[in-house]
């Protein structure tokens, strides 16, 4: 049965139901997307604005990043704050905020691998990114 739907599909339902799950899991956090992907951005350490904007840039579809909403709202809640140098960085509740977070993102992330071993998974990211690469070429 499977075999009878074509690569897009399962790639769509795939895609829509891990949006599902990460809005859920997002929404009972209490934060957006663009705010969890800053969150978890700066979880690797301080960035300055053209820093944080590129590292962001992928998430926003390659064009403009507009951060300041965002930027002001982890602020007002406490999570970031900048450094001496101008700098973005978690305070010790962003890093809470972050931890928790990333918890439920973590189990996401394995329920949709479950059943699928290391090499499975390995052989599919490798096969959907030559795909993507190939079709990038003629787009």
């Amino acid at each position: 049965m499977y075999m009878r739907r074509p690569i897009g599909y399962w790639c769509k339902r795939l895609d829509r139901l891990i949006e599902e799950a990460f809005d859920r899991a997002f929404g009972a956090a209490g934060v957006s997307r663009r705010q969890w992907q800053t969150l978890n951005v700066l979880g690797h350490g301080p960035a300055g604005d053209d820093a944080l904007a590129e590292a962001l840039r992928p998430f926003w579809d390659g064009g403009d990043v507009p951060m300041t909403g965002v930027i002001a709202d982890l602020r007002g809640r406490g999570w970031i704050e900048r450094d001496p140098a101008g700098r973005h960085g978690l305070t010790p509740g962003g890093r809470a905020a972050h931890a928790r977070i990333a918890e439920a993102v973590a189990g996401i992330r394995a329920t949709v691998a479950q059943g699928v071993t290391d090499e499975e998974y390995r052989v599919t990211m490798d096969v959907l990114r030559r795909m993507t690469e190939n079709l990038e070429h003629v787009c």
